[in-house]
């Protein structure tokens, strides 16, 4: 799709890449720390604007939640680790609800193996990385939430290479944040990834279960989005 027809028909998309793009390249530069938060928190909170707007069933309105949540955890955690994390922690919530109600009637052994390894070994691997060991047991249950999250992703209806894809992608971007906690603490990494990796993540969740809503339900199309 060109860029005008993106313009024309997805506007909030495009809005929300280039909010991603903006607070990547000016969270280091001398601007107001309030900018710096708006174009952090717009850039997933117009992915949920988009969910609202491209489709009129619950799932949507579940992914709306679920964006919208992220949105202000990505807001939270800059002022308060605690409440963005409580903040994501719904969010997952939401998500797993979501992912749920989308179950593979069946699903290869092998599929179900690489589920169950990114449930269990998510939080487990948060646990271990956290240097301040007194804070390790809440990383891992706010990462049990994570592994479930991804996990219901993996094995549900919604296209694995988008969706599954995605929230893996959200997993990585978390276990670098805990990394940056305590064997990356002195590295360039997680700083380098963490935000690309996160918001591509919720981004190909957005946009996949949206488009594979609107195949599945099309009478449920928002009028103002034909």
């Amino acid at each position: 799709m060109s860029r005008h027809a993106l313009y024309e028909k997805r506007p909030f998309l495009l809005a929300s890449i280039a909010s991603a793009a903006a607070y990547f390249y000016l969270r280091d530069a001398e601007i107001p720390e309030m900018l710096a938060v708006a174009l952090k928190g717009a850039s997933v909170g117009l992915l949920a604007i988009y969910a609202y707007m491209r489709h009129a069933g619950k799932d949507a309105r579940l992914l709306t939640w679920v964006m919208g949540l992220g949105a202000m955890g990505d807001i939270g955690i800059e002022y308060d680790l605690q409440i963005g994390a409580l903040l994501f922690f719904a969010a997952h919530i939401f998500a797993i609800t979501l992912y749920l109600r989308h179950r593979r009637d069946e699903t290869s052994p092998s599929q179900k193996a690489l589920a169950a390894c990114i449930l269990i070994l998510t939080p487990v691997i948060a646990y271990c990385l956290p240097a301040d060991r007194a804070g390790a047991i809440q990383v891992a249950l706010y990462a049990l939430a994570l592994g479930g999250m991804a996990a219901s992703a993996w094995m549900s209806t919604f296209p694995r290479y988008r969706v599954g894809a995605g929230a893996v992608l959200f997993v990585i971007s978390d276990l670098l944040i805990f990394a940056e906690m305590g064997p990356l603490a002195n590295s360039d990494i997680p700083h380098v990834f963490i935000w690309p990796t996160y918001y591509l993540g919720q981004f190909l969740i957005a946009v996949g279960v949206i488009q594979t809503l609107r195949k599945r339900d099309p009478e449920l199309k928002l009028v103002s989005s034909r």
